[in-house]
């Protein structure tokens, strides 16, 4: 039977989520969305195998300040919370703080975030677990994970935010990425407001 698995760089969609369409997401929602996508694509119902979250608990200072503490707890519960959603893993980076910009505002650094969905993503792919991959991303560090899966024969989709974003102006993904996709997904307002939590 076709197999899907969902990889979800959660501080990028948290991007898109805020300052695109101001929207809240209920991740069950989400899988089933993509689940249900991917299989009117293929013409086939496609199993959801698992969707795995990437992400980051905010920075702390030591001692914490108590709006650190504040929300370092409130996105803890959050974290635990996506985690006992059925099929769902959570997995965490870190944070690092890399001193001040030019204005005085704090640098914060995710790291192991991406290592991690690339590692998880070629594991599964080269296990032949699934049939099919959704990303939720758009950096392109992922494109070697991006080959792997290609080479096991895996289609890859790639969800990713507007060309340009609203906020900035850039782009809210590599263009390399997005061309090694076999399949691609703009998220636009009609599917955020299908996935809104409310």
């Amino acid at each position: 039977m076709p197999r899907l698995a969902i990889f979800i760089d959660g501080g990028y969609l948290d991007k898109i989520a805020e300052h695109e369409f101001h929207i809240h997401i209920d991740y069950t929602k989400l899988s089933e969305e993509i689940r249900k996508i991917i299989s009117l694509s293929a013409q086939d119902n496609i199993e959801l195998l698992r969707t795995f979250y990437y992400h980051c608990l905010p920075y702390q200072g030591n001692p914490p300040t108590p709006e650190e503490a504040s929300r370092f707890s409130k996105k803890q519960s959050f974290f635990n919370n996506i985690g006992k959603l059925p099929r769902f893993s959570v997995r965490e980076g870190r944070l690092a703080y890399r001193g001040n910009d030019d204005k005085g505002k704090p640098i914060f650094v995710q790291k192991k975030v991406d290592l991690q969905l690339g590692l998880d993503f070629a594991l599964i792919s080269g296990k032949r677990q699934i049939t099919h991959v959704v990303v939720i991303a758009g950096d392109g560090d992922l494109l070697p994970a991006f080959h792997v899966a290609k080479e096991e024969a895996i289609l890859v989709w790639l969800f990713h935010g507007p060309k340009l974003s609203k906020r900035d102006g850039y782009s809210t993904y590599d263009y390399d990425l997005w061309k090694e996709a076999d399949e691609r997904y703009e998220i636009d307002l009609p599917f955020m407001q299908r996935i809104q939590r409310l």
